[in-house]
């Protein structure tokens, strides 16, 4: 069965982007030394990536090459893709990808992009593990980790771990 995981980056105050939609805050730290938590020691144990639509299209709006022709791509989204940006495939209902998710046995599953999906699994039970990167700055408003749904949890702290430049590695598994 496929564990399906979180790994995220947040402002100090809570935002995965800031009030125009940009990441350049955070980009700003792409030289920073993770270690063993580095996002390509990451990304490489991970087979299926999920997304939902808007990040789907942030992706797919970036020149850059699609960047992950290496694990198989699942899209939540209630519309078509009509010239998709890299193979993938489409979903609209999220328990039956649930299901779909953890059927899978060839490797882990990574929620990729913004906390409304990653909420709408950790909703359904679905999400097994989280690791949030905590960086060094107050952004006072954007797009926030998590919408304000009125779930409420209590995750078990794995780890916490200062890193380079400021940011903290927070590691949560949902039991």
């Amino acid at each position: 069965m496929a564990r399906i995981v979180g790994y995220i980056a947040a402002s100090l105050d809570g935002y995965i982007a800031d009030a125009d939609g940009s990441l350049d805050w955070l980009f700003k730290y792409n030289d920073m030394d993770l270690g063993d938590h580095d996002y390509r020691k990451f990304v490489a144990t991970i087979r299926t990536v999920v997304m939902g639509r808007a990040t789907y299209d942030w992706l797919a709006a970036d020149e850059s090459p699609w960047a992950y022709g290496a694990q198989r791509c699942f899209v939540v989204t209630r519309g078509n893709i009509d010239s998709p940006k890299g193979e993938l495939e489409t979903r609209s209902d999220i328990d039956a990808l649930i299901a779909e998710l953890r059927a899978l046995d060839d490797g882990d599953v990574w929620m990729l992009g913004g906390g409304r999906l990653q909420m709408a699994f950790m909703e359904r039970g679905a999400l097994d593990e989280l690791e949030i990167y905590v960086m060094p700055e107050l952004l006072g408003g954007g797009a926030p980790l998590f919408p304000a749904t009125g779930f409420r949890t209590s995750p078990k702290l794995l780890s916490a771990k200062a890193l380079d430049k400021g940011c903290v590695r927070l590691h949560y598994r949902f039991t």
